[in-house]
């Protein structure tokens, strides 16, 4: 499959699975304001407040919100709350003293 296809499929993914509840959820979980939010993700807050209200916003600044949330190790699945990924790059402290270091990329 061309990278650019899996791209628009892997987005399209994000798309149908990142809600707004998932988004005040992980606001919350992180401790963020609207603000901070804004100023990691380069999403304006009013851009936030309405999606988080259920108003439509560009694929792309959904994107921007989720992939931002993402890098936070948060991962999100369709009916349940976020929650923290055990594999995600950037979650374990000191990967070294994982067992599996040794397969890591």
């Amino acid at each position: 499959m061309p990278k650019s296809a899996m791209r628009s499929t892997l987005e399209q993914v994000i798309i149908h699975q990142f809600t707004p509840a998932h988004c005040t959820q992980a606001r919350q979980m992180l401790g963020w304001s609207f603000d901070q939010l804004s100023h990691a993700s380069k999403v304006s807050v009013p851009a936030i407040q309405r999606f988080e209200a259920g108003e439509p916003i560009r694929d792309v600044t959904l994107l921007a919100l989720a992939h931002r949330l993402e890098a936070e190790g948060l991962v999100f699945f369709p009916g349940f709350a976020p929650s923290r990924g055990g594999n995600i790059r950037g979650t374990t402290p000191d990967p070294v003293g994982r067992e599996d270091f040794a397969m890591i990329e």
